[in-house]
């Protein structure tokens, strides 16, 4: 993909091991910047929608594209879809402009035959593997042409209505433990956290 490997380096430390999904994500996310003419997210300017799902094997795409797009769980801007693909939408939230991002399959048989993938298939875990063979894969989906990695759908309108962010913390009436204001649950008289109230949300 590129000569300067910076965010590709900084992205492997993020995440934690190499591996051909986190890689496809940062290469997703990026594209999807790019053809939406955003900048990273370091606040709540855009939303990112990937299509994973839990408990499969390349989960560690969503890493890739926390890692390009700056949307992360923890600023609320990153949303798990569930459908077990490597698709991801990224929305410009002042616009509603959106593009769709999907994985395509070119690689994978490729990917399936790679040492890396038989290790990970006998249950080894990905930072045990040789770092030769986690780089094979790395490389494999770093340099390969993005026709051959993605599909960029056209960009559309998304439709949502935004909440604005509602500051504050407060302890609760009940245990005294801080609680966000937008939690709080009435009880009574009290103000009360959602475990201290009964309600389930």
């Amino acid at each position: 993909m590129s000569d300067d490997k910076t965010q590709l380096n900084e992205m492997i430390k993020f995440h934690g091991h190499r591996c051909w999904a986190s890689i496809s994500g940062l290469r997703m996310g990026l594209a999807a910047l790019r053809t939406l003419g955003v900048k990273r997210s370091g606040g709540s300017q855009l939303l990112a929608v990937v299509e994973i799902g839990d408990d499969h094997g390349g989960m560690c795409f969503a890493d890739g594209v926390q890692y390009a797009t700056g949307c992360t769980v923890g600023k609320g801007n990153l949303r798990k879809a569930g459908f077990g693909k490597l698709g991801l939408t990224l929305v410009e939230k002042a616009s509603n402009r959106a593009v769709r991002i999907s994985y395509k399959p070119t690689l994978q048989p490729r990917i399936a035959e790679s040492a890396f993938m038989k290790k990970r298939g006998m249950g080894i875990m990905p930072d045990e593997i040789p770092e030769a063979e986690q780089m094979e894969l790395v490389d494999l989906v770093w340099n390969a042409p993005e026709a051959d990695i993605m599909t960029i759908e056209e960009v559309f309108e998304w439709d949502e209505d935004w909440l604005p962010e509602v500051m504050g913390f407060v302890p609760c009436q009940a245990c005294g433990e801080l609680v966000a204001k937008a939690y709080l649950r009435v009880v009574g008289d009290k103000h009360v956290c959602i475990p201290c109230s009964g309600y389930d949300r």
